[in-house]
Parts: structure tokens; sequence; C-alpha cells
């Protein structure tokens, strides 16, 4: 009998047809042979398939290509597991590493879903949350100190300000406290960065965005090298909480991730170039971009990131108000919450993104009124320029225009 349960991607199946790309098998359930097939299935023993919610072929066949991206030249046989969005991923993840009485670490600011989780849902289940601004490490080393301490968790660049956190160090940290690292990968991507090299032991993504890359599929997914705890707990929270990847989700994906380095190469030089515009605007008060020589976090992010990614953050004079102006008056732009698309998002986060999180913790994190969060997508740079620096002229006026004028 295995030692270890099989994973999905280890029954992946030939297409007798030979199709270039992987068949969408949409079936919820798949026959067998003989009675004795299905019996060695289950027990591990065989590879194969039984059940979509356990595994399915399309969905391995998109766990193998991303477990290739992220563990590509780190020296480490990565493994994947596909679910259903990207907060299906964390939960489950998280919750495969911890019990009641145990203790998470988390920097912040972190995505509105997954700070929610840590302040509301695991406390409940007795869990107990310690949350550490701005990746202060010295206060990491501190909070880990906490009994039993399991996981800490950080997000490298962070939604939406793009704080940087060093992930080697972090890393440093957990594995003294015998804990693990969980590293959301989801701003940079594995075309940027690659957290399994750096000492990370759990990756996360919400698929959704860049892998996926055109706002067809909402997902989510988890890497690491560690076999066993991703066919063990990880597999088995996947199974009881159902947050399993659809196969045509699974499908869009895998199409998706075929022209990824290419999206987000083009999209980052873009943002490079824009955060530069933005910083020498009269309208913008900051910029936040890790690849500004002067941005906290460049250093960091020039050793753990082999490019800056695609995200800028900036905080517009005039506060909110200004911001409602400058967004209504883009052209080419979109205003939508998510990113990694092909289509360039702007966002308000205090109103939208994170406005469930109370005031005093948007501030706390970082998350201020005047924020505006921008997902460069792959227009034209000139074209983007144009429409961006145009709106931000435009709020400049009519912030500046006399009462019933």
């Amino acid at each position: 009998m295995a030692t270890t349960p099989l994973l999905a991607c280890d029954a992946l199946v030939h297409d007798p047809y030979g199709s270039h790309g992987p068949p969408i098998y949409q079936t919820s359930t798949f026959t067998f042979e003989r009675t004795a097939d299905a019996a060695a299935i289950f027990a591990g023993e065989k590879a194969g398939f039984v059940y979509t919610r356990i595994g399915n072929p399309t969905v391995a066949a998109w766990e193998k290509r991303v477990a290739e991206l992220e563990g590509r030249d780190t020296g480490k046989e990565a493994v994947a597991l596909a679910f259903s969005s990207g907060m299906g991923a964390i939960s489950a993840a998280v919750m495969a590493a911890v019990s009641a009485g145990d203790h998470l670490v988390a920097t912040e600011p972190l995505y509105g879903g997954t700070a929610t989780l840590f302040s509301e849902l695991l406390p409940r289940f007795g869990v107990k949350v310690t949350r550490v601004v701005d990746g202060d490490m010295p206060a990491v080393e501190r909070a880990v100190r906490e009994p039993r301490t399991k996981v800490v968790f950080i997000e490298t660049p962070a939604n939406p300000t793009l704080d940087i956190v060093d992930i080697r160090r972090a890393a440093e940290i957990a594995h003294a406290a015998q804990a693990r690292l969980f590293v959301d990968n989801t701003f940079a991507t594995p075309i940027l960065q690659r957290p399994l090299a750096l000492g990370a032991d759990v990756v996360l993504h919400s698929s959704t965005k860049y892998l996926g890359g055109h706002g067809t599929v909402v997902g989510g997914v988890v890497v690491t090298a560690d076999r066993e705890f991703l066919a063990g707990p990880v597999q088995d929270m996947r199974k009881l909480l159902g947050a399993v990847a659809s196969p045509f989700d699974a499908w869009l994906l895998y199409q998706g991730a075929k022209t990824l380095e290419l999206r987000v190469l083009h999209a980052s030089e873009t943002a490079r170039r824009l955060a530069a515009e933005l910083a020498q605007h009269r309208m913008v008060g900051w910029v936040r971009y890790p690849g500004l020589a002067d941005d906290p976090g460049h250093e960091v992010a020039e050793r753990q990131m082999s490019g800056f990614g695609a995200m800028i953050a900036f905080g517009i004079r005039g506060g909110s108000e200004a911001g409602k102006v400058f967004m209504d008056a883009l052209q080419v732009a979109v205003r939508a919450v998510s990113l990694g698309c092909t289509d360039t998002l702007v966002e308000h986060p205090a109103s939208m993104t994170h406005s469930h999180l109370p005031a005093e913790e948007r501030a706390k994190a970082g998350i201020t009124e005047d924020l505006i969060r921008v997902s460069v997508g792959l227009e034209s740079a000139d074209e983007l320029e144009k429409d961006i620096l145009g709106a931000l002229d435009w709020a400049e006026v009519a912030m500046n225009a006399p009462v019933g004028a």
C-alpha cells in the first residue's frame, strides 16, 4: 500500500486522439473495469480517478502545469492542488496546518478575504492570530515565540499597498519556531518570484488573477514541495470543504498559463513607465511600486524578484472625492476589482475590495482613503499613460473649480 496518498496529478491520462491541449473531462464520476480497480484507487494504491470532487484529469493537468511553474529552477519537485477560488485554496491550506489552540502569525496588509479569515473565522475555531504590520521582521520574530505557532503567513507584494516582505528572512524565522511559511504569490506570479527557492513551504495563488489572465475564471491553487502535507491534510480538506476546481475552469486556466510570461513581462514594463510618470504628477501625493529606487521595498524586491510586477498603488491628492472624479474620467482603463487581466483595472480599495474591514483596521494596514490601486494590463503604454495622466489632469481641474462652476 502506498505510504503517501496519490495526488490526482499522479494519474494523468493521455488522450488517445493526440489532443494538443488537455481535453475537458466534464464528468462528475468515473467508471471502473473491475471492482478491485476501484478499491485500489480509493486505497491510494493505484493511480486513477473516481469522482471529480476528489480528482479529475483536466484539473490534474492544470495542477501539474502550475507546479512546474512554481518549481522551476528551485531545485525542488513541487506539487499542486487546484481549488474553485483563491480563498478556497487559502482556507483549506491554513486549516490543514492549524488546529484549536494553535497560533498563526500574519503580516499585514493582506487581501481582504484573507484578513477576514484570520480576524473572524479562525478565532471562532480556537486558533489565535497575531498580525504584524509592514513586514516588521523583528516583530514577526517576537510573535512566533507564542506557544504552538504553526504558520507564518505573508503576501509579497502585499495587497493593496505593494509592501514587500523579505521571504528568506521570514522563512528563517518560521523554521526556527518549527512553523511553516505560507506565501501568497498572486501579485508577483512564478514568472517574477519563486518563494520555494527562498525557503517558503507553501505557495498560494488566486489563479483568477495573472495565472488565468483574462478575467474569465475564478480559481485558486496551493503549491508546495511537501508532498505529504499536500496529499494528506490539504487534499483531505479540499474533499471535505468541496472547493475543487471544475474541469472547465481548469482548462481555461491551463490556456491562460500559456501566455503568462508574455503578459507579465509586458504589463510590468508598462507599469514601470507609468509609476515613474505618476511620481511626477501634481495630483499624486505618493506612489508605491517596488521598481522605483526610492520605494521602501525596493532593495528587498530587487533581491527576491526578477522583475517588479504590474501592480501600482498611489495616493491621490484630495482623497476619495478626487479619486471618484479621477476614476470616472478614465476612458481606457476599467473601473473594476480583481487584477492581472489583459485590461488595466483601477479600484479604490477603501470603498471596494477592503470596504468590509473596520476603518481602524484599514488605517493600521495603510489602506488610506486616498489610495488608488492600478492593475496594469496589455494596452499600449502610450495609450494607457495618456488615459491615466489625463484623468488626473481632469481631477485636478474639477477639484479646483469654484463651487457652482
